[in-house]
């Protein structure tokens, strides 16, 4: 069963579709992108366990921009208050790559609303990308991303086509004025976390351990027991082909949905 909808949240009138039935599970896009592009590969097999609700942010997919910049902590009110308007007590989230950051932010700002937060491809502050890799967004338009996946799709389901190089530019901006959390924020975080890189992502594994570690990984569980985070580094796996490994995905995400959520 899938039904697509609209609510209208601070000004902004945001796509969402909701799929299957059970505990809710919300899945936030990457930059740039829709729900299509970040999770055609996951999305209909995961709805068989759970009610899957995706959203498109401002400016992305079928949701159309308004006259305010981008940035985590308003997409993560906009995001906050579409989950009041379809009011489960709370929900676990799903993020990849922008989305993941988004994720975060909703469990820093929203923390009630976040029951396991599983973040793919997630950089928590700029040392966690691999070196030079934000360096080269200076250098990002949108003539450079004609012929993706992703301006196909924007040119296919945005209500105005044309503002594809606004839209690059906005987030090309937002990227660019991105600074992250602190680790006390991190820490500070009561849901349980999976985080999930590639092998050979843009996030560094090294940074993904890290994040592990504020999450309260990083001992030994034979020792003093699994803790409740979770980590996984996928063999073989980068950035734009970590979607694309839906039968290690999915496993790994269920079983981590699966376990109880006491920290």
């Amino acid at each position: 069963m899938r039904t697509d909808m609209y609510a209208t949240v601070n000004g902004l009138r945001m796509y969402y579709e909701v799929h299957g039935r059970g505990d809710p599970l919300l899945l936030l896009h990457g930059g740039v992108s829709t729900i299509e592009t970040s999770f055609s590969k996951i999305l209909s097999v995961l709805a068989e366990n759970h009610q899957v609700i995706a959203a498109e942010q401002q400016g992305h997919g079928r949701t159309a921009d308004l006259d305010r910049p981008l940035s985590y902590e308003q997409m993560a009110d906009d995001t906050a208050a579409l989950l009041r308007h379809l009011d489960p007590t709370s929900a676990d989230v799903l993020g990849y790559s922008n989305g993941a950051g988004l994720g975060l932010q909703l469990a820093v700002d929203h923390p009630a609303l976040v029951r396991k937060l599983v973040m793919i491809t997630p950089a928590y502050h700029l040392g966690g990308f691999h070196p030079g890799f934000m360096d080269g967004l200076a250098d990002l338009t949108a003539a450079a991303l004609d012929g993706t996946i992703y301006q196909q799709a924007y040119a296919k389901i945005a209500p105005r086509p044309q503002d594809w190089p606004a839209f690059v530019q906005k987030t090309k901006i937002m990227d660019q004025a991105f600074t992250g959390w602190t680790a006390e924020q991190v820490r500070a975080i009561a849901a349980p976390a999976l985080v999930v890189v590639g092998d050979s992502d843009i996030v560094t594994p090294e940074h993904a351990v890290e994040l592990f570690r504020l999450f309260g990984g990083g001992a030994s569980g034979d020792e003093v027991g699994l803790p409740p985070s979770q980590l996984a580094i996928l063999p073989g796996t980068t950035h734009l082909s970590i979607m694309d490994r839906a039968a290690w995905l999915v496993p790994i995400v269920e079983e981590f949905l699966a376990v109880s959520p006491v920290k």
